[in-house]
């Protein structure tokens, strides 16, 4: 059941919220602008995605919330952003949000990233903080949380 506390789940419910505020309230249909404006939202997020897991990969570390990695990195996306793939969620559910017509539901983008911070990345950059100790402090130094 550990499953259930992950990231994508997170998202997958907050899209699902989405949805569900979408029909129940009434709002003025988009369309275009709004379909065109969250696809790009979502590539984006997707890109961002696919980009940190070529990073880990490439470092042969693990990708999982929760787990400590081998390595800490620092190229590739992760020179720009400490936590890309979160940051992608957050880029997905707003890209989602205007897909389904539902602007309404855009404070959930808040609220994902609150529950992303204390629930997944606090915890991973102690662990990081703690395993690479002065490595860390530096990227953290350097590096954006976000952007």
């Amino acid at each position: 059941m550990k499953w259930i506390d992950t990231p994508p789940v997170w998202l997958l419910g907050c899209i699902a919220l989405a949805y569900a505020i979408s029909g129940a309230v009434p709002w003025p249909r988009i369309g275009g602008p709004g379909d065109i404006l969250g696809g790009a939202l979502v590539a984006i997020g997707v890109s961002l995605i696919a980009l940190a897991a070529r990073e880990f990969r490439r470092h042969r570390t693990t990708i999982m919330p929760g787990e400590t990695p081998e390595r800490l990195i620092t190229t590739g996306i992760f020179a720009r952003s400490r936590n890309p793939i979160y940051l992608a969620d957050l880029l997905i559910l707003a890209g989602a949000c205007l897909i389904l017509d539902a602007p309404a539901a855009l404070f959930l983008v808040p609220v994902l990233a609150a529950v992303l911070l204390r629930r997944f990345v606090l915890p991973e950059e102690a662990r990081m903080r703690d395993k690479f100790v002065a490595e860390f402090q530096a990227y953290a130094q350097q590096t954006n949380r976000w952007l």
